[in-house]
């Protein structure tokens, strides 16, 4: 058999006692390799390559959310973070370019006292003496961010999704906002979702709503939406049954076993993670979406075992925790005890580094309810693209 390089790998599965924990990998060293002992065949080695592989930046043409640029910014530009930027050739670029090999900063290892300026789903525009430019999001070194306003910023990773809403119909989830209402169809879509499918939105802009969809902005029509609710921007409800905190992810829906064995677990540790927490109480990931076996209604997906990929149980409770985790960082009351990212650029789905891998005791999303009022934690997927979590108030 061919040796396949493989950039994004899925799981990570070890053998604990009688039972297995599963973790998703999808960004393991460029150098891994899947051995001819992991007993799949070619066609689903290049299946699993296929899954896995990172989305590439793509030239979206037609209208877009206008995100800031190197021009919106000056020396005189307030700050929101600090952080040192940690890599092998940590570069400050002069254009966003997918190469990023035009730069105006070079350091050796570390670039410390760096200011954050904006940060996007990709790349930040920071500053440096007296150089404005892009970097990676995955070089920040995380432990030496600081808000230059702790009292008025939120955390780093944080992106409060401002809407709840179903969808009423098919729902396109649009490239760009150049489609206009009856207009065939032209087929430029991230994915189309089926009638009841409940989703967060980002913000409304010129009449779109924006949502996330894997490292791109996406764009749906609102008359393809019901019941568009807004979550409040606090912890305190806006009305009755009001969520105080919501985020979506996506994940791909190629008709493939293996896939269609992940959906089905993204379904499960949905279900499972859909719980209540008292105050004082701690979320435990892997002791609540675990033992990631048969008995607990999981099915085969790509894992990898002592950096073998094989076929294995729970693949795609990693993107369960990870969209968990994206709605707990929007409310200070809930203390994150245990998060770390998978490595690389992190997990394909979400922002750069906004994940939370599961699976081993190096591997969990723990976090504590240090409310004083209970919290209920809504999962909800319809199988059909799109991963919700949504936060409730518990009277």
């Amino acid at each position: 058999m061919k040796r396949f390089v493989c950039g994004f790998l899925c799981l990570c599965l070890l053998w604990t006692g009688l039972s297995f924990a599963a973790a998703e990998n999808e960004e393991i060293p460029s150098a891994e390799v899947i051995p001819e002992e992991s007993g799949l065949s070619e066609d689903e080695i290049e299946e699993i390559m296929e899954l896995d592989a990172d989305e590439p930046i793509e030239r979206v043409t037609g209208k877009v959310y206008p995100e800031p640029t190197l021009a919106d910014f000056n020396m005189s530009s307030p700050a929101i973070y600090t952080c040192s930027i940690s890599a092998k050739k940590p570069y400050i670029f002069k254009d966003m370019d997918p190469d990023m090999k035009n730069y105006a900063y070079k350091g050796s290892g570390t670039i410390k006292g760096v200011e954050v300026l904006y940060v996007g789903l990709r790349c930040m525009i920071v500053r440096k003496d007296n150089v404005i430019g892009y970097v990676w999001r995955q070089w920040v070194d995380k432990q030496s961010v600081e808000a230059v306003d702790p009292a008025n910023t939120p955390p780093f990773n944080e992106q409060k999704h401002s809407y709840i809403a179903t969808t009423a119909t098919a729902c396109h989830v649009r490239k760009n906002m150049s489609f206009n209402e009856g207009e065939e169809d032209d087929g430029n879509n991230y994915v189309i979702l089926n009638p009841g499918t409940k989703i967060t939105i980002w913000k409304f802009y010129e009449g779109w709503a924006v949502v996330n969809y894997m490292r791109e902005y996406g764009y749906i029509d609102p008359n393809e939406l019901t019941d568009v609710l807004p979550v409040s921007p606090t912890d305190e409800e806006l009305f009755e049954d009001c969520p105080i905190a919501a985020y979506t992810s996506y994940y791909k829906m190629v008709q493939s076993k293996t896939n269609i064995s992940r959906i089905h677990n993204i379904a499960v540790g949905a279900r499972l993670v859909s719980v209540v927490l008292q105050p004082g109480e701690i979320f435990d990931g892997n002791a609540i979406m675990g033992p990631y076996g048969r008995k607990k209604g999981y099915e085969e997906a790509p894992v990898l075992i002592n950096g073998q990929t094989v076929p294995g149980y729970g693949g795609g409770t990693c993107q369960v925790s990870s969209t968990l985790y994206n709605a707990v960082l929007q409310l200070p009351g809930l203390k994150v005890l245990k998060r770390r990212a998978h490595g690389g650029g992190g997990a394909s789905y979400l922002p750069i580094h906004c994940d939370a891998a599961v699976g081993t005791e190096e591997l969990n999303f723990r976090f504590q309810n240090n409310y004083d009022f209970p919290i209920r934690i809504e999962g909800c997927t319809s199988s059909d693209g799109a991963l919700s979590m949504r936060i409730y108030k518990v009277h």
